[in-house]
């Protein structure tokens, strides 16, 4: 896990933005002249630019930037699944200049649409006590909230609406671009592993992970009651009084004569009333030496010792984000060697439409991050396969009643690159 990389001052970003949108502005003024495309990225720079000015240091703070390791990633996913769409484009003879411009497209549609699907699915962690608290939650995408599956369907839209403006053949299309999809999805899922979310369940395997403590899994567990920290388990919901449900055999706590049942009262000169405030000031007690002293109810004295040893990890888990990267770039590749066997234009979108939510199924199955939704006994995520599961058997039913038996390129492709 490598959530922040560095902090980069907000003089630098803009000088940065100033640049490169001045490169790519000049480059295709160059290449098209003052047309639509060039007129709609200007457009998205400037508004690129206005946020970067105005809007990020109230999200984030004055001091700069943080550069997350997910985010680093996800640049990384779109930019190597752009290249390989616009290489495939080129071999079909679209201009790749197409690309370029769905990918814009599907950025905003694509972004959009997975931060809008993990409000909905965690709404309560985005409730504020005023409106406009609730909405800088909403927006702060620097905190991370961005589902996989969000993303597919709005960007799935955003595709339609792209392909319905150009007036491309839309499964020869798609087609082109489906490789890319599975590219994208699995180098994200690194950014993930980076961010310690997306995280399954315990597991006892040689390759299973031990994340670092205030990664997302060890406050799993620490809630779950499945973890100790600094020797000690509260008992009871975040909002329950304080009450340890046990300690640690030969910890700290245990030899400084705290016991089950007690109530923490204070914790470092603090007064605690809650299972989560005692959880919230354990935390932020770390680093070799420091001291921890807890009170309990009806002890005069208080139990106090240092902090010793390496910083407290989570229990293992399965790296499902690794497992998902995995089956990702199998089914690219996939994708990419059944092409020169495919008789219908769709097919690449059919198998990717049916093979990747069968494999999200099956990996929710020892994620724990995702509580069951509708009754279903299922997350979200996998109410959403089973849809999309059904959309692809549909597509490969009409592809083999409705569709001939050859391929639009590169016929299509002078008229799609005019």
């Amino acid at each position: 896990m490598y959530q922040t990389i560095c902090v980069i001052e907000f003089r630098w970003l803009l000088g940065i933005w100033a640049i490169a949108s001045a490169v790519l502005l000049a480059w295709s003024w160059k290449q098209y002249g003052w047309r639509s495309e060039t007129r709609s990225q200007a457009l998205l720079l400037a508004a690129m630019g206005v946020v970067i000015a105005f809007v990020l240091p109230i999200l984030v703070g004055a001091e700069g930037l943080p550069i997350w390791g997910f985010g680093v990633m996800l640049f990384v996913a779109i930019a190597s699944a752009v290249a390989l769409a616009a290489y495939r484009a080129r071999r079909v003879g679209l201009d790749p200049e197409i690309i370029l411009s769905l990918a814009v497209w599907m950025l905003f549609f694509g972004i959009s649409g997975a931060r809008l699907f993990y409000i909905i699915e965690y709404w309560p962690k985005f409730q504020r006590p005023t409106p406009g608290e609730t909405l800088l939650a909403v927006v702060n995408l620097t905190q991370g909230g961005l589902v996989v599956y969000g993303s597919m369907l709005a960007g799935g839209l955003g595709l339609l609406l792209f392909i319905r403006r150009h007036r491309l053949p839309g499964l020869a299309f798609a087609d082109v671009i489906a490789p890319s999809v599975a590219l994208g999805i699995g180098l994200g899922r690194i950014g993930c592993f980076l961010n310690g979310c997306c995280y399954g369940g315990l597991s006892d395997l040689p390759w299973a992970v031990r994340f670092p403590e205030g990664s997302p899994v060890f406050i799993d567990q620490m809630q779950r009651g499945e973890l100790y920290l600094h020797g000690l388990i509260f008992a009871g919901s975040p909002g329950d009084a304080p009450v340890i449900a046990q300690v640690e055999p030969g910890s700290q706590a245990a030899s400084h004569g705290l016991l089950s049942g007690q109530q923490v009262t204070e914790i470092n000169g603090r007064s605690v009333h809650s299972v989560e405030d005692a959880q919230l000031q354990l935390l932020k007690i770390y680093g070799d030496g420091t001291e921890v002293s807890i009170r309990v109810a009806q002890e005069p004295r208080e139990a106090t010792w240092a902090v010793t040893g390496a910083p407290p990890r989570s229990r293992p888990v399965h790296p499902t984000q690794l497992y998902s990267l995995i089956d990702a770039l199998l089914l690219c590749l996939l994708l990419l060697v059944y092409e020169p066997y495919k008789r219908y234009d769709g097919e690449l979108t059919a198998l990717l439409l049916t093979i990747h939510p069968v494999s999200r199924f099956l990996l929710e199955v020892i994620r724990v991050d995702e509580a069951s939704v509708f009754n279903t006994g299922m997350s979200i995520s996998q109410n959403i396969s089973i849809a999309v599961f059904v959309g692809g058997i549909l597509l490969w039913v009409y592809l083999l009643v409705r569709r001939p038996r050859d391929s639009v390129w590169p016929v299509g492709a002078a008229l799609a690159g005019s």
